[in-house]
């Protein structure tokens, strides 16, 4: 009877433990992607003018594909991602929710991939419970589309 008992408590903490992992994956992270036939330094380039238009700085770049390209990969293909900020913005979307922190600071990564350039920026949700907040990601992934498409025009 007591194995019994303390099978069941096994059973039961780990069946709490999955439904609360399923809580914390169930969260879906949407993108917003393009592609174009530009070249890649240019591409990164127009990120960095449009990423500037858009009253934001540049806080990382993170050159991965140059990198392994260096330490003795010949003919990686390019792979950078590149963080920004604009701190006004950031002080009202952390007011509003502090959680929100998880989506700071923006990011659009480019890789090449079947000889395009790849362009692709996480959004904000926009389906809270917190209209205010829902509003700003609206504005703001309105921002972000833009910059991506800016830097894809041909």
């Amino acid at each position: 009877m007591l194995i019994r008992l303390f099978g069941l408590l096994i059973l039961l903490s780990i069946s709490a433990c999955a439904s609360q992992s399923q809580q914390i994956s169930s969260q879906t992270i949407r993108y917003y992607q393009t592609e174009t036939q530009k070249p890649y330094d240019d591409v990164l380039a127009e990120l960095e003018i449009a990423i500037a238009e858009h009253n934001f700085r540049i806080t990382g770049h993170s050159r991965v594909g140059k990198v392994i390209r260096e330490r003795g990969t010949k003919g990686f293909p390019n792979y950078d991602t590149l963080q920004f900020c604009n701190l006004t913005h950031a002080k009202t979307l952390l007011l509003m929710s502090p959680h929100a922190v998880s989506y700071m600071p923006c990011n659009i990564v480019t890789y090449d991939f079947e000889g395009k350039t790849v362009i692709k920026t996480h959004l904000l949700p926009t389906d809270t419970d917190n209209e205010s907040l829902n509003n700003f990601s609206e504005k703001m992934n309105n921002v972000l589309k833009q910059i991506v498409d800016f830097a894809a025009e041909e």
